[in-house]
């Protein structure tokens, strides 16, 4: 996994999760408490309720990504820089600031007067955003978008977010997002879940994660809750993100998401990295496929990568010596603890599909669950 230095502050599995803050200097803004068109007022509010709570970086966006409104122009969006290059000015706190942009013409323009990295909400459809971020040798977060201005973050199949994210490549200093919300009519809840559910797959890039989580929809239906109410299902979700390899968390609540997740990363799984030989994190034959594929790798090997372990009952010595020949662990009496890595039980399900009993139930459950 590689580490990302975003003007100073390094973002990477060796280095604790980052909160970044959100303000917003654009009038349709559905979330008020974060909305500034006063550079003094903004500018105390950085201060205070983001980097006074914890947040190492501060995303500032222009325009509201939602896709009720019109999308602004690259020219409107300048026009809305003033005040948002005004406050960065004002803020006192230390943090590294972000524009939030999908015009390489405003990124461009924000770097050179102040801001430290770039938040790309259409994932690189601006071609040219790519060779601003290399020209400013800063860190860019890159959503998972369509090849489309005007339609940020609407895949429209989990499937395709991976590739989405390969948009125009990936520079030294990418940050990836696999884009939770509904960026599109056609994407549902269920989707939503579903990226969180695979969210490890998206270490496969190489680059650290960055995900957006806070308050979102597909968390709030869970418990049944309104978006004021929805704090405590998006801190349970944050330390689950950062466990499963999230880098970055963009947040509107900064002290309790920070709190959040440190837990997750104190309790995240240990991978040996000495930068020679790193351990990966895959815990699935789809994950583990992901890796191989970026590093060229024969993808029937992934299969060796990932493994299941049983607790299973009325095992006979026939059914013992069945699963054995299968190159299946099986020890202790009844249960018995069968296990072993997810392509050698694929290969037993179909040696043993056509059996009776419990060896069927296994070999059906391997077929269809591994």
């Amino acid at each position: 996994m590689q580490t990302v230095d975003a003007a100073g502050l390094p973002i990477g599995d060796d280095h604790p999760p980052r909160i970044m803050g959100v303000l917003n200097v654009s009038k349709e803004s559905p979330y008020d408490p974060s909305v500034f068109d006063d550079p003094d007022e903004a500018a105390a509010y950085v201060d205070e309720a983001l980097v006074g709570e914890g947040a190492d970086i501060v995303d500032v966006g222009l325009e509201s990504a939602n896709k009720k409104f019109d999308v602004l122009s690259a020219e409107q969006e300048l026009d809305r820089l003033e005040t948002a290059v005004e406050t960065i000015e004002r803020v006192e706190g230390d943090a590294v600031f972000s524009i939030e942009t999908r015009y390489a013409e405003v990124a461009d323009e924000a770097l050179s007067r102040g801001f430290d990295m770039v938040n790309d909400i259409c994932g690189f459809a601006d071609p040219e955003m790519p060779a601003v971020c290399e020209a400013h040798d800063v860190a860019v977060a890159k959503m998972a978008s369509p090849p489309d201005l005007e339609r940020p973050g609407a895949v429209e199949d989990v499937d395709d977010i991976y590739d989405a994210l390969e948009l125009n490549g990936f520079t030294d200093k990418t940050i990836v997002d696999p884009a939770f919300g509904g960026w599109s009519e056609a994407k549902t809840l269920e989707d939503d879940r579903e990226t969180f559910d695979r969210l490890r797959e998206f270490r496969g890039h190489g680059y650290p994660i960055l995900v957006s989580i806070n308050r979102k929809n597909f968390l709030r239906e869970v418990a049944g809750r309104s978006t004021e109410e929805a704090l405590p299902v998006s801190l349970a979700a944050t330390s689950m993100a950062v466990e499963r390899g999230a880098h970055v968390i963009r947040t509107h609540d900064v002290a309790e998401t920070r709190d959040a997740a440190l837990i997750g990363y104190e309790f995240r799984r240990d991978r040996h990295d000495d930068g020679r030989v790193e351990e990966l994190d895959v815990t699935t034959v789809r994950e583990a496929e992901r890796h191989v594929a970026r590093l060229d790798g024969d993808l029937d090997g992934a299969g060796d990568a990932a493994a299941r372990a049983y607790e299973v009952h009325g095992l006979g010595d026939d059914e013992r010596a069945a699963l054995a020949a299968e190159g299946v662990t099986v020890t202790g009496g009844d249960p018995a603890f069968v296990a072993a890595p997810v392509s050698v039980l694929r290969a037993a399900a179909r040696s043993l599909e056509s059996r009776d009993g419990v060896l069927a139930e296994l070999a059906a459950a391997w077929a269809t669950r591994t």
